[in-house]
């Protein structure tokens, strides 16, 4: 069987396109998937002297690529008490697209107020909820809200990964559109 080579010369024109079509699918994020794709590029050439030739040059390219999309969601995913959904809730560029949480008052320093805006706030993101499509919002509760994995929730519904970060992406959306009507023009 003959050994594949490595060129890192050609992996801009030959893998870059390719590389971010799969990245983008996974992280619905235009410079995440491109600063993704150059971590990738980046590790790719630390790590030449560990290409064994066994696969081809984009098979090993993408097995990188897998490994730091990964990394990327377990460090999203780290920030105990982060909310996984951005939402724009302003017109003040400044502002858009905060963490939700940033909305909410500090756990540390909660007055009787704070306490029932807190309850509404979560009354109206479970409103919301109940609004999108049954299928999103399954798949959203599913793992934003109780952290289920990717795989597990795939196989349970029967769907593909990609299809599971379409399903989350659309369900983003229109809980940002749904939030910014029944909650934060109030």
């Amino acid at each position: 069987m003959a050994k594949h080579k490595i060129n890192p010369n050609d992996w801009i024109k030959l893998y870059s396109d390719y590389l971010f079509n799969y990245t983008i699918t996974r992280v619905s994020d235009r410079e995440i998937a491109q600063d993704l794709v150059s971590e990738t590029f980046l590790a790719g050439l630390k790590s030449m002297s560990n290409f064994k030739g066994e696969a081809t040059e984009r098979t090993w390219l993408v097995a990188i690529l897998k490994r730091k999309i990964i990394d990327h969601y377990r460090k999203t995913n780290s920030n105990k008490g982060k909310a996984e959904v951005r939402m724009s809730y302003s017109s003040d560029s400044e502002t858009e697209g905060d963490w939700l949480e940033e909305r909410v008052a500090d756990p540390y320093d909660k007055t009787a107020e704070d306490t029932i805006e807190n309850t509404e706030l979560g009354l109206a993101i479970y409103d919301c909820l109940s609004k999108l499509p049954e299928k999103q919002a399954k798949v959203f509760k599913m793992k934003t809200l109780l952290n289920h994995e990717t795989e597990a929730i795939c196989n349970e519904l029967n769907i593909t990964a990609s299809n599971l970060w379409v399903l989350i992406h659309r369900a983003r959306t229109a809980l940002a559109s749904c939030m910014e009507e029944n909650w934060f023009k109030k």
